[in-house]
């Protein structure tokens, strides 16, 4: 017995010590909030106030000094983030994280993103304020990374650190643009579809743009299958480190359309979700600027931000800029390819792929006049058949940097507007309003048009040049609204209207959060903050009772049993909330997943049905074709001798989905509450090990919202029944020129990125139940309620 007890006593004081030394390391690595540190490359001392919520408040002698030290505060909270965020484009997570990252490394690597980048920054003025701005932030990142503590994702994975350059930050804006496109995700799928089966199947898919009813309103042989294309492309974006930017909301209301005679602007970009978040907030003030804004990991102007003057932020266009192409070889000779004025050699760029632990990868990606062969980049593609990219993004001029400068330094709205229009790619929604009253949106992209006929939702022919771009247009084209008479500007995703009669192609979402947001703006005046903040919350779908309408009138309801015919009530009486007790989300989600399983995979396949659910068309033609009674997709292509009806397939739909559900959450109908099913965690990249989730990942939590409503909480359609949250709102503004010194904000889960600070997940909870947390531009009162960091001049 007393040999146990003393085993007992060592275990016990081995935990302790254990205990001890993670606390210890633990303090060690947590961010610095006060005190002093010295930094070179600074005149003079500057001060940094960290609020309630970790948010920095540098106060500096000059634009410079301010510059160095947000490198150096925003390294220390996000380096690791920082870190992953350069390498995806260039083809670099394998070096950390070995051959699991070999797909997406062999991917962006070919796509010409770095060699966009070094082109553009050769034409960089180097004696330019954004320039020499830019320098002075790496210069502050590279002194936290030399002087600093280690994040510990870089002592568990085993990173070599490196400086930062200014290429890394273009390669960070290159994947972010890529993010965006869509075609790569739809087109080959298409084309599939019409090989396969014929333009008539595609009638319910509305690719012409006649699903887009609610559209923004402007004041101006046998055939090579593709679909390998989409599913890798669609994999190695949902399974990257860094997630998708994918889809968002904004609103600016004029001062006729607001309480106190004010602009009230509203953003949420909607991103895939991740932890560390997207967003890093940060408040500049110098003698003569001041911004409070929002930065993406590595770059150093925010894309939203305000001050006192006026506010911005961004929504994704979701106009087409990628164009995939067909090209022909040369007849025996695989190093040459069909052009309209003969055969012309593929230009070869050689890459090497360095694999942690493993031998290098040599990449040899063949380009054609139209871009990076797809062949040379993913599996599942004839290698005899190559397929080109042509991405605006690396074919126009790269100006980026300039334009967020600008948006970051405007003095006026026309300046503000002079960033815009230099934006080429990606495709964004760019929303402002100010304190005299303006508001406005413009849509970026260097937009343009193919010959009368050509259709670019499918592959492109290559070899002729009757498919390629026939005319750029200027940026007085690009769609726009400033002080509309309506008294308000929005995007959510729809398309906007014609220009010259012309319908700008693109991979638009569905109308339903563009229709809900039209509806509670036109019908109602005398908007405040409150109830701003309430509408940005909003869970209602306009859409999804006129669907409910559609499905339940193909049921005949003698037939139902006790709990189908419950279910059909409680559908029925549903008015499209997506609140935590609501059940009819949950019959309404696992119903719309069986009908279109039933609908399409008989013709798609398992594989591509899976891929056709992460696409855009997926969301914008079930209303319509639930319409169609005569849809060819009705039939179910596997039985014999039987051509199946909308009301038999609606009708199987509906019984398997409340067996499914009973055998799920059990008998009662009323305990299948939305909370049970949809939930949310914040991954970070090594809370995907078990051992590490509860340090890294933040979450799980039952969430209301859904995809497609104002509080857009969207997931991936399984058999489970269960509706894993991807992504949403990855910050929610509100800027209220009546009150400028206490707008709202709120981030998913915190503003750091280091899981031992306690700003790691602080606003969680609030974020979950759609409450907000003030951005603060009131000196004295910053002053009040801050820890305070000085950064002293270091002159050696």
């Amino acid at each position: 017995m007393q040999t146990l007890k003393k085993v007992l006593l060592v275990l016990l004081s081995l935990l302790f010590l254990s205990a001890i030394v993670v606390l210890i390391y633990g303090f060690y690595l947590k961010p610095t909030y006060e005190g002093e540190l010295k930094l070179k490359n600074i005149g003079k001392e500057t001060t940094v106030y960290f609020d309630e919520f970790g948010v920095p408040h540098i106060y500096a002698a000059s634009s410079r000094d301010a510059m160095v030290v947000l490198g150096y505060v925003h390294a220390q909270e996000r380096l690791w983030q920082m870190e992953l965020m350069r390498r995806i484009a260039p083809g670099r997570l394998s070096e950390i994280f070995g051959p699991v990252g070999l797909k997406s490394d062999l991917f962006f690597a070919g796509l010409g993103i770095e060699e966009a980048s070094a082109k553009a920054i050769a034409a960089l003025d180097k004696k330019s304020s954004s320039y020499l701005l830019t320098m002075d932030y790496l210069d502050g990142i590279n002194q936290y990374m030399a002087e600093g503590t280690t994040p510990i994702e870089f002592s568990v994975v085993g990173v070599k650190k490196e400086k930062f350059t200014i290429k890394d930050v273009y390669n960070i804006f290159g994947y972010m643009s890529f993010s965006f496109a869509m075609a790569h995700k739809s087109d080959p799928l298409l084309t599939d579809i019409r090989n396969k089966y014929g333009m008539d199947y595609l009638k319910d898919f509305g690719i012409d743009g006649s699903f887009n009813t609610t559209k923004i309103k402007n004041a101006k042989h046998k055939p090579q299958e593709y679909a390998a294309i989409s599913k890798s492309v669609a994999s190695l974006l949902d399974q990257s480190p860094i997630p998708p930017f994918i889809g968002s909301n904004s609103w600016v209301l004029s001062p006729k359309k607001t309480k106190k005679g004010k602009v009230i602007f509203a953003n949420d970009p909607h991103i895939g979700f991740s932890q560390p978040g997207t967003w890093y907030e940060a408040h500049l003030v110098t003698p003569d600027f001041e911004l409070y804004g929002c930065y993406l990991a590595g770059t150093p102007f925010p894309l939203l931000g305000h001050n006192r003057n006026y506010a911005y932020g961004l929504t994704m266009f979701e106009n087409d800029d990628i164009d995939l192409y067909q090209e022909e070889n040369s007849p025996g000779n695989a190093t040459a390819y069909k052009t309209p004025t003969g055969y012309r050699n593929y230009e070869i760029r050689q890459k090497i792929i360095k694999i942690k632990d493993s031998t290098d990868v040599v990449l040899n990606v063949k380009v054609s006049r139209h871009g990076p062969i797809m062949n040379d980049l993913i599996v599942g593609l004839d290698k005899d058949k190559p397929v080109a990219m042509s991405w605006i993004y690396t074919q126009q001029p790269i100006r980026i940097l300039e334009a967020v400068y600008r948006l970051s330094h405007a003095e006026n709205k026309e300046d503000f507007l002079k960033g815009v229009a230099l934006i080429a790619a990606p495709g964004l929604n760019v929303m402002y309003g100010d304190s005299k009253g303006n508001i406005a949106w413009w849509a970026t992209g260097k937009l343009y048009k193919h010959n009368e006929g050509v259709n670019p939702n499918f592959i492109l022919d290559g070899a002729s040049g009757k498919d390629d771009i026939k005319e750029y247009l200027d940026f007085s084209k690009n769609p726009s609204a400033m002080n509309p008479k309506w008294n308000y500007v929005y995007s959510a995703n729809n398309q906007p209207e014609a220009i010259d009669g012309f319908l700008y192609p693109g991979y638009y979402l569905p109308e339903d959060r563009a229709k809900r947001i039209t509806q509670l703006l036109n019908k109602k005046t005398k908007w405040n903050e409150a109830t701003v903040g309430s509408m940005i919350f909003d869970n209602t779908s306009p859409v999804a009772p006129d669907v409910v309408a559609r499905l339940i009138s193909n049921l005949d309801y003698t037939t139902l049993s006790n709990n189908e015919k419950e279910a059909f009530a409680v559908l029925k009486k549903w008015k499209g909330s997506n609140n935590l007790d609501d059940v009819a989300p949950t019959i309404y989600n696992k119903w719309i997943f069986n009908y279109l399983k039933n609908t399409f995979e008989d013709e798609l396949g398992a594989a591509n049905f899976k891929q056709f659910l992460g696409t855009h068309i997926m969301k914008q033609m079930i209303a319509r074709q639930l319409e169609n009674k005569n849809s060819l997709w009705w039939d179910n292509i596997n039985t014999k001798n039987h051509s199946e009806t909308r009301q038999e397939i609606v009708s199987l739909s509906f019984k398997e989905s409340i067996a499914a559900l009973e055998k799920q959450l059990g008998n009662s109908v009323s305990a299948w509450t939305w909370n049970k099913v949809h939930t949310l965690e914040h991954q970070h990249p090594l809370g995907k090990i078990a051992a590490l989730r509860t340090i890294f990942n933040v979450g799980p939590f039952e969430v209301s919202g859904s995809t497609e409503v104002i509080n857009n909480l969207f997931f991936d359609y399984t058999e489970t029944g269960q509706y894993q949250v991807k992504g949403g709102p990855s910050t929610r503004r509100i800027i209220d020129f009546s009150d400028i010194e206490n707008s709202w904000a709120i981030l998913p889960t915190g503003q750091s990125g280091n899981p031992f600070s306690a700003h790691y997940n602080d606003q969680a909870e609030l974020y979950n139940s759609g409450k907000f947390r003030r951005m603060k531009l009131n000196e004295k009162e910053i002053i009040r309620t801050s820890t305070k960091l000085v950064f002293i001049p270091n002159k050696k």
